[in-house]
């Protein structure tokens, strides 16, 4: 088995990592479109995200995975198999990783009916495809700009749902499909329709490390994990289980976090402010928010969630006028996070207070105008 690049060994783009994990914490924030140019880590991050993620409990021969400790999410073989007195064995596996090809079809991605066997016996022969081996797992499409528009909304509109329901000439199947969606794809290959681009809940814009000492960092992990591959994952498994272990625990602490009203104000005033069409912003800042506050170990959200989440939900939901690039898109943005900030804190700390403490933290707006 190939042994794969530790996720904490990442160096920098540390927006895109906080992205997946918080994709991870909460798959129903609804994925994740990571835009970058070329070697910049985007394939090597998902892969690392799938074999960070805790394993998993599925019964042998199962290939929709279903949790065995959840009924609710029991296939109808499953179902009938208990019902008749067998008992599927439990087994655990590492969280799936399904790499989508750009020429994949509707029923390679969705899966398909035997019609001829549903017809003539009643029998319901469902031979499953990729949205039944990514369940509970990581799903990756590389160059998702490359891939049929058809496809690409299928997928985002199973990602959001958690069904994937397959219907052929009157005969339907469904399944669970819960899966952490991840997109990649260089802009200089083409963008993504902005139909389909505001579908992806989180969208991060990456570039290549500039600072000389984090290329350099960035050499000697490469070397020292091309030389000796389990000595590398070994030397960064404390980090790796740590990380683990905390997406672990914000994942059984994600039900108990509560938001305001004050809150829910503050992220509507935020998103109507910059002129962003529909309501899938509000819902995804709150989702990130919660899945953030999560992470932090805390029982609620607080403007610091809000502010880390619209500066994942929101740079590629902002229109932007002719002859506006994406600096200076999230320029505005960053601008308004900045108003937004100074509104939360009310006034800015006391020179005296600053010289107490320190220098004051580098703020979310700040962060964001820098990209």
């Amino acid at each position: 088995m190939a042994i794969i690049f530790p996720f904490t060994a990442l160096v920098g783009q540390e927006r895109m990592r906080r992205a997946l994990v918080l994709n991870a914490i909460y798959p129903q924030i609804g994925g994740v479109l990571i835009r970058g140019e070329r070697g910049t880590a985007k394939s090597t991050a998902a892969r690392a995200l799938a074999a960070l993620l805790p394993e998993i409990d599925v019964f042998e021969g199962d290939p929709f995975q279903c949790d065995p400790s959840n009924t609710a999410t029991y296939t109808e073989d499953v179902r009938t198999r208990i019902q008749a007195g067998d008992s599927p064995r439990v087994m655990r596996k590492k969280t799936p990783f399904v790499n989508l090809p750009v020429s994949a079809t509707e029923d390679r991605v969705v899966g398909t009916l035997d019609i001829e066997k549903a017809i003539q016996r009643g029998e319901r022969r469902f031979d499953p495809g990729i949205l039944a081996a990514a369940n509970r797992g990581v799903l990756y499409v590389d160059e998702v700009n490359l891939l049929d528009d058809h496809v690409v909304d299928l997928l985002l509109d199973v990602a959001a749902m958690g069904v994937n329901v397959v219907e052929r000439e009157g005969v339907s199947f469904s399944h669970l499909a819960r899966f952490v969606l991840i997109g990649s794809m260089n802009p200089e290959e083409g963008d993504l329709r902005p139909q389909l681009l505001d579908r992806f809940a989180l969208a991060v814009d990456i570039l290549g490390i500039r600072d000389p000492a984090a290329r350099m960092s960035i050499l000697e992990r490469n070397l020292a994990f091309e030389a000796d591959p389990a000595d590398f994952v070994a030397q960064w498994q404390p980090k790796e289980e740590q990380l683990r272990n905390d997406i672990v625990a914000a994942r059984a602490r994600l039900p108990l976090i509560k938001h305001t009203q004050r809150d829910l104000a503050t992220i509507a005033n935020l998103v109507a402010s910059l002129g962003v069409d529909g309501h899938r912003a509000d819902i995804v800042i709150l989702k990130t928010a919660r899945a953030h506050a999560a992470l932090q170990g805390r029982e609620g959200i607080n403007e610091q969630d809000i502010l880390m989440a619209a500066e994942l939900a929101l740079p590629h939901r902002l229109k932007r006028h002719p002859f506006q690039d994406t600096e200076q898109a999230m320029a505005v943005l960053g601008e308004k996070l900045q108003q937004i900030e100074d509104q939360m804190t009310g006034t800015q700390q006391q020179p005296d207070t600053q010289s107490q403490q320190g220098k004051a933290p580098e703020s979310i707006a700040k962060k964001v105008k820098r990209g």
